[in-house]
This record gives C-alpha cells, structure tokens and sequence, in this order.
C-alpha cells in the first residue's frame, strides 16, 4: 500500500499528540479543532506522513 516514511519514534510522538488532542476533546471539552488530533493518531498508526513524502523526509532507517 504506502511505503513507511516515519520512524519509530516519530509514529510514537504523532500517537500520543493525536490521542491527547482528542482526549482534549472528548473528555474535557475541549475545541472543535482539536479534532485535527485524527491526522497525527492516522499518520502515527500507518506509518506513512502524506507531507513527509511530497518534501521527501524519510524518519524511518530501515530501507523499503
């Protein structure tokens, strides 16, 4: 499907950026536009940053 572009440590940072914007969210109240908590948590679960591919960053050091 997609070739992985983020590395271990990038994917764990985007999880738990995602899940505490929509924790933010969901359980204290938080705006409506920490919902944009669903992209990281999405980029973090797959692998793949969409951005990191058009500017040709590569995180992850195990070669595809």
């Amino acid at each position: 499907m997609f070739k992985t572009n983020t590395g271990n440590i990038d994917r764990i940072i985007r999880i738990v950026v995602g899940l505490a914007l929509l924790g933010w969210y969901f359980f204290a109240g938080g705006p409506v536009w920490a919902l944009i908590g669903i992209v990281p948590l999405a980029t973090g679960a797959l692998g793949f940053c969409a951005l990191y591919s058009l500017l040709g960053i590569n995180t992850c050091k195990l070669k595809n």
